[in-house]
């Protein structure tokens, strides 16, 4: 039986980028969500124009975004509920054409959730900058501490069965989101792997490592989750 795929994308302006990201995702997605994360510029036109469903959330913040895109969804009628969620940014430094790849554990092997591991020898130099490639390393050396995880990114680009999601019951509001998720993921016991993806340089400024301001903020939010579930019973 296929599966029904949907893909929600956190955007804030990124309108240079958005169609790209957006004309290569396979078709075996059924909806491609952006959240138009209150942009300044074009980017809501810009994926509608290119074929997404585009939701509007105000309140800036990466996991108000994606927050947003679950709500939509899960205001969908029964019989258009995904059977799987995929999180993928909208800046075009993943490829989304490796979405079969990201996905293929969950249809082929009940796995519950996936992350797309950015590594090394498969990333553009520059890619991914030092803050970005430290707050990794000891978010995911702190998460094989405390957990035992073999988790060693915290890559954005991610699939997870849409049950499952929904039981994590996630909160976070900013640049915790991804951690928060692969921890209770690993609280919960869920099946996990990691698919070794391609990575390039994003098109425009991150929001979050292009900035001193937005790299010690995330790299806040990472720790704090971190101890908050290593110390909860």
């Amino acid at each position: 039986m296929s599966k029904n795929i949907k893909v929600i994308i956190p955007a804030f302006n990124e309108e240079d980028a958005i169609a790209k990201v957006i004309s290569e995702i396979p078709e075996i997605v059924s909806e491609v969500v952006v959240v138009n994360n209150n942009s300044t510029d074009n980017t809501a036109k810009v994926a509608e124009d290119a074929g997404a469903t585009v939701l509007l959330e105000p309140k800036a913040g990466y996991g108000y975004a994606c927050l947003k895109g679950m709500e939509y969804i899960a205001n969908l009628d029964k019989v258009k509920r995904p059977d799987i969620i995929v999180f993928l940014d909208g800046d075009y430094s993943d490829y989304p054409s490796e979405l079969t790849r990201i996905v293929a554990p969950i249809i082929e092997n009940d796995v519950d959730f996936v992350v797309g591991a950015r590594v090394k020898e498969l990333m553009e130099n520059g890619s991914m900058t030092l803050p970005q490639r430290f707050g990794n390393a000891l978010a995911t050396r702190l998460m094989k501490l405390f957990f035992n995880s073999t988790f060693t990114d915290l890559g954005p680009f991610r699939a997870i069965k849409y049950d499952k999601l929904l039981a994590l019951q996630m909160k976070d509001k900013t640049y915790g989101w991804t951690v928060e998720m692969q921890l209770k993921v690993l609280k919960k016991k869920y099946t996990y792997v990691e698919i070794p993806v391609k990575y390039r340089n994003r098109i425009g400024v991150s929001k979050v490592s292009g900035t001193v301001k937005g790299a010690i903020f995330a790299g806040v939010k990472i720790l704090t989750w971190i101890f908050k579930y290593s110390f909860k019973k």
